[in-house]
């Protein structure tokens, strides 16, 4: 890899570190704590780890299309992957900044479906960056439905 692409990729793996600094400014903390969680809810620990792989799933990707495609050719598709990185970034404030898992579950549904989007748009311009995104799309399906269980199980809480 040459220089300009090092600076390439660095470029989408530091857009993916600052939407994952959401969920470091906005933490669980003690109100989470408190909220019914389903049986199957992971051990909080183990989300970390998810993300730090995902978001560098999500970096390759972006990476991918861009060296294939470049700026100017991929404009769109990189304009559709930016504002699914500010959906990402969002959710943390909207369910742990705000205390809103019913807000928050909606606007899940709107980042599940701009990953879902670019899944299909980047699969004609770079197979494997489509390919790299599916676990996202599955971690966030799966997230959504914690989302919606733990609103629902607080749903008289949060009134």
């Amino acid at each position: 890899m040459d220089g300009s692409n090092w600076v390439g990729f660095l470029v989408f793996f530091a857009l993916n570190f600052v939407a994952a600094c959401s969920g470091a400014f906005f933490k669980p903390g003690d109100w989470y704590e408190t909220l019914a969680k389903p049986y199957w809810r992971p051990p909080n620990w183990l989300f970390a780890p998810a993300w730090s792989v995902l978001y560098l799933l999500i970096a390759i990707s972006g990476y991918l299309v861009w060296r294939e495609m470049g700026l100017a050719g991929a404009a769109g598709p990189l304009a559709l992957y930016v504002g699914s990185l500010m959906l990402n970034a969002a959710w943390s404030g909207v369910f742990f900044g705000m205390r809103r898992p019913d807000l928050a579950f909606y606007e899940l549904i709107g980042l599940w479906l701009s990953i879902a989007a670019m899944i299909v748009v980047f699969v004609p311009l770079q197979q494997t960056a489509a390919l790299l995104l599916v676990p996202y799309l599955m971690w966030v399906t799966f997230a959504g439905a914690l989302n919606f269980s733990i609103w629902r199980l607080n749903k008289a809480a949060l009134a």
